[in-house]
């Protein structure tokens, strides 16, 4: 039980580093977030420390046009 939540604060530190990296790039200043800009907030999180060492995720995403 113990290794779990010694994991389980791991992964929260992680998160909260990728937070603030994201922060630090002023990706929450925009007013207006599409899906690219959602998507590259999230991936920051996730890459944690990563962002650190050099990793500048980006996501590029497209969504379709509704039929007309």
């Amino acid at each position: 039980m113990r290794g779990s939540s010694i994991l389980g604060v791991i992964v929260v530190i992680w998160l909260i580093i990728g937070a603030i990296a994201a922060g630090q790039r002023g990706y929450y200043s925009g007013d207006d977030t599409n899906c690219a800009e959602a998507g590259t907030i999230l991936v920051t999180i996730v890459a944690g420390p990563l962002n650190y060492i050099g990793a500048n995720p980006k996501v590029d995403c497209e969504l379709p046009e509704p039929s007309k």
